[in-house]
């Protein structure tokens, strides 16, 4: 069997929301949440199927859906595949502009439900940190007490979950695994051949798209791959320069090795 990695656009939005398929989704955001028995969601309603921004040079990176449980809780779910300027600020705006429109349609402060960000990186945004999933809530400083908890933001950092198949325990361990590895697999891991993850593999089951659909999912692939290279080779010129500035004031080459990441070769060579 050959899969669609669930980091491209295409693949998740087909697993994640997928009318046909809401148990995927649900079992995905019950697990982030940590939401069991009666606390559970149990439904939920798409509103918009998938949002791509208007900057052409994004169009592949980042895609989000809404949806809103049965308790009338509205979830802004996004996949992030690259980093650009200014994202710490664009990420958070998402879960709050659906709090802010709610408000701008006429509905009361006291009735407001809750809106709560979800956003999957596929790279490391918090270095000063190792886990690899945060949740950001409103604290007070003296107290240490929350409050507005109207908006919620939860991050999850793909390049920082390291565990392997049979290190897996709790769902969202196993969801981050599905999400990271599924690209790369040609069978079904042991730990995740049971519902609902067999159900998200069959979705990103290539012998279960039409041609058109495996297309658009491969110029996703293609796409990100290209700008990848485009920024790796941006990055090391870069890398190159400070070395080069750096040898000619003297600096030892072990610091600058630390400095740029480049062998001592390479600066040995500059």
């Amino acid at each position: 069997m050959q899969f669609g990695t669930p980091r491209t656009d295409f693949i998740f939005v087909r697993v994640f929301a997928n009318e046909q398929a809401k148990e995927v989704g649900i079992s995905f955001l019950n697990a982030l949440l940590g939401l069991e028995g009666s606390r559970a969601i149990i439904d939920f309603q798409l509103l918009e199927l998938a949002r791509k921004p208007r900057v052409p040079s994004l169009m592949y990176s980042f895609v989000y859906v809404k949806c809103r449980d049965h308790r009338g809780i509205e979830f802004v779910v996004a996949m992030q595949l690259l980093y650009f300027a200014s994202l710490e600020k664009r990420l958070p705006s998402n879960a709050c502009k659906v709090s802010v429109d709610r408000l701008a349609s006429g509905e009361d402060f006291p009735k407001r439900n809750q809106v709560i960000g979800i956003t999957v990186l596929d790279f490391t945004l918090f270095r000063e940190s190792e886990q690899y999933l945060y949740c950001f809530k409103f604290k007070e400083k003296m107290t240490s007490d929350f409050y507005l908890d109207e908006v919620r933001h939860y991050f999850i950092e793909l390049p920082k979950f390291t565990k392997t198949e049979w290190e897996l325990e709790t769902p969202i361990e196993k969801w981050c695994y599905f999400i990271k590895h599924a690209g790369k697999l040609e069978v079904i891991p042991e730990k995740l051949n049971r519902v609902p993850y067999r159900k998200a593999f069959e979705l990103a089951n290539r012998a279960n798209m039409t041609k058109k659909e495996w297309e658009a999912f491969d110029a996703t692939a293609v796409w990100v791959q290209d700008q990848r290279g485009i920024a790796s080779g941006a990055r090391e010129q870069i890398f190159h320069e400070v070395a080069r500035a750096l040898r000619q004031k003297k600096v030892d080459p072990l610091i600058i090795a630390e400095t740029t990441d480049l062998s001592l070769e390479a600066i040995e060579r500059l």
